[in-house]
């Protein structure tokens, strides 16, 4: 090895082949690809099951619009509270650890959440425990998109994340599909009490699948091999090459805080993923209480359902124009402005025209618009943090999300207000509209692909 390459290797970085920071070969990228995906679903699957009940709730347990904005927006509370945490700790620890830990909580919540509920008469003490619930619930769902970038940004190659942590935030729009189908079934024909149980159970399953079938056998086993030819691998990142050892290594350099604070492009992706979070959070916590209110004779499976049959195909569509745009010779930079302004900018027109409807087909047709117009952003902004700063994508994918998901208790707690106040869903949908806009513009002004640190 030359002294180069050691100099490197022991200053700035952990080599490649050292057990916790091993690049994932493809077999191993499959399986975790695989194991995340339907983490997420299940974690989403677990996050939308209060929304998709909560006109059943609200009716038995006598709430107002102001008491079911308190309970879905606290979820957020403890949301915001975990994200530079959980990935600082992913960061450290190792993603995986963070992800199993936390989701043996939010699982076993959800699974109890209908004794939760029911456990106080009073209606205010019910409100203040139900909405403390949701905070813990929160934090504990808040460590697993950090976690997860911080994975992607430690196990696979520079060209391999973007396009790896894109796929996995389908498992969004496919756990809420999960919620709007078998959640509805069980609504409509065992009550609400059976949602939880049903997407709790799915949770635990999961965590229990998690340790059975994740690569982690297979990782002690190549340790066990690492350390037979320990002389023979240590010669590996000469044969590589330095450029290519780059992008091996893990960085073990402080977090320089001082320098992501102070860049405008770090401050884009954050009040650009805030704006657009207040669109998706707003619809993803009120879309039920909104078809009921505005379409009672709607059945519920439909508007639970269709809407979110689109961002999938939508986010893979976002990631073929993506790399359609790269190849063509457009920058990193221009790329993610493109496809942010459009996600953004179909979100605002849809959402004015929403606004102005009266039928349950065409304002389906406008929120199913919206939530595939969302799938575009999981490859702008969502993965913007892994090109601003991949050694440190975790934490700053943690930072990036603490303020995204301020929308979360204050936009959708607003929604509640609004709609307390004014009886208007229209005001509600222009509203957002208007900051979508403005996250749009902000993005597309001082928006980066380029690494900042």
């Amino acid at each position: 090895m030359t002294k180069e390459v050691e100099s490197h290797c022991k200053e700035d970085s952990t080599p490649f082949f050292q057990e916790d920071h091993i690049i994932w070969t493809r077999s191993e990228r499959k399986r975790w690809l695989i194991i995340l995906l339907v983490g997420t679903m299940a974690l989403y699957s677990s996050r939308t099951s209060l929304p998709l009940v909560m006109p059943a709730v609200t009716e038995e347990r006598m709430w107002s619009k102001t008491d079911s904005g308190t309970i879905l927006s606290s979820f957020f509370w403890g949301y915001t509270l975990t994200q530079v945490i959980g990935g600082y700790l992913s960061d450290r620890m190792g993603g995986e650890k963070i992800i199993l830990t936390a989701a043996v909580g939010w699982s076993l919540l959800t699974f109890w959440m209908p004794q939760i509920i029911r456990m106080f008469k009073d209606p205010h003490v019910s409100v203040k425990f139900i909405a403390l619930t949701r905070v813990i619930h929160g934090a504990l769902q808040g460590v697993h998109f950090p976690s997860m970038s911080s994975l992607s940004s430690q196990h696979l190659l520079e060209k391999e994340r973007a396009p790896f942590f894109s796929v996995l935030t389908c498992g969004s729009a496919m756990g809420t599909l999960i919620t709007g189908t078998l959640g509805s079934q069980c609504l409509e024909y065992y009550g609400w009490p059976s949602v939880f149980h049903i997407l709790g159970l799915l949770g635990v399953i999961w965590t229990i699948s998690f340790v059975r079938f994740s690569p982690k056998a297979e990782r002690i086993r190549k340790k066990l091999i690492r350390k037979k030819f320990q002389r023979h691998l240590q010669y590996c990142p000469v044969l590589l090459g330095k450029d290519h050892m780059d992008q091996l290594c893990i960085c073990k350099e402080a977090v320089p805080w001082f320098q992501i604070i102070r860049e405008p492009a770090f401050w884009s992706c954050v009040i650009c993923h805030a704006c657009h979070n207040n669109c998706y959070f707003i619809l993803l916590s009120w879309l039920p209480t909104y078809f009921h209110d505005t379409f009672p004779a709607a059945k519920g499976w439909i508007f639970n359902v269709v809407p979110w049959l689109f961002p999938i195909p939508a986010t893979f569509l976002g990631k073929w124009l993506s790399e359609k745009l790269i190849t063509g010779g457009y920058s990193v930079t221009s790329t993610r402005k493109i496809v942010e302004s459009l996600c953004l900018s179909v979100e605002a027109i849809a959402l004015c025209l929403i606004a102005g409807m009266s039928s349950f087909h065409n304002s389906l047709m406008c929120m199913t618009i919206i939530l595939a117009a969302s799938g575009l952003h999981s490859n702008a902004v969502v993965v913007n943090p892994q090109d601003l700063a991949p050694k440190h994508s975790g934490i700053v994918f943690g930072l990036m999300n603490t303020f995204g998901a301020i929308p979360g208790f204050a936009g959708v707690y607003l929604a509640g207000f609004i709609l307390e106040t004014t009886k208007s869903w229209a005001a509600v949908f222009q509203a957002t509209a208007v900051i979508n806009v403005i996250g749009g513009l902000l993005f597309a002004a001082f928006g980066s692909g380029e690494a900042i640190v």
